[in-house]
């Protein structure tokens, strides 16, 4: 996996080094076009996502057995606030108003988690297999549209805008990994011995 990582970056600085210059393109054309759009409806989206995320982390975080997967939960609702903080930076970096936009894909995604509490005994190690499971299905969802929006910012030259979402790319592969090793050291061994 690391090494996909890698690939993904130097690709990524590959394409920056390569992109034109595009403070040429006039800015009003660049704002109409239907590639600028759907970014931007793309951002309103993710950011409507990490905002809905930071409710769900904390509801997660309450629902955790073990002390590792509450710290956890806490530590990316920490990480989800500087993630907001960043979406709002990208929106002024490209000259737009930071809006929501509902994302019907993460609120599926949240409704599952809450119903793998709900479905879940209370302080089981089974139950923070589900919630690891839930929280992974939220990170690869931000994984693939964080990796899609920083290509998108590259390609229309908003590379200060692609730093910030790649970084933000980073933390979130950071946190899958996380949360692998902390279901593969015990929790999932854990459960497996529950009756």
């Amino acid at each position: 996996m690391p090494n996909k990582i890698l690939e993904t970056n130097n690709a990524i600085s590959a394409t920056k080094k390569g992109t034109a210059d595009k403070s040429t393109v006039n800015k009003d054309e660049m704002k109409n076009s239907p590639l600028h759009k759907f970014f931007v409806s793309a951002l309103k989206d993710i950011y409507y996502a990490e905002n809905a995320i930071l409710e769900a982390l904390e509801k997660m975080q309450e629902a955790a057995t073990t002390e590792e997967l509450k710290d956890a939960f806490e530590d990316h609702h920490l990480q989800t606030q500087k993630h907001v903080k960043r979406l709002e930076k990208v929106f002024k970096l490209i000259d737009e108003k930071p809006e929501k936009k509902e994302c019907k894909a993460i609120q599926g995604i949240i409704e599952e988690g809450e119903e793998a509490i709900r479905s879940t005994e209370d302080g089981s190690a089974t139950r923070d297999v589900a919630l690891i499971i839930a929280a992974q299905k939220v990170e690869h969802y931000e994984i693939a549209t964080y990796g899609g929006l920083a290509q998108l910012a590259i390609t229309m030259g908003h590379n200060k805008a692609a730093d910030l979402l790649e970084r933000t790319l980073q933390e979130e592969e950071d946190t899958d990994s996380h949360l692998t090793d902390i279901a593969e050291i015990s929790i999932n061994f854990d459960a497996e011995q529950e009756d």
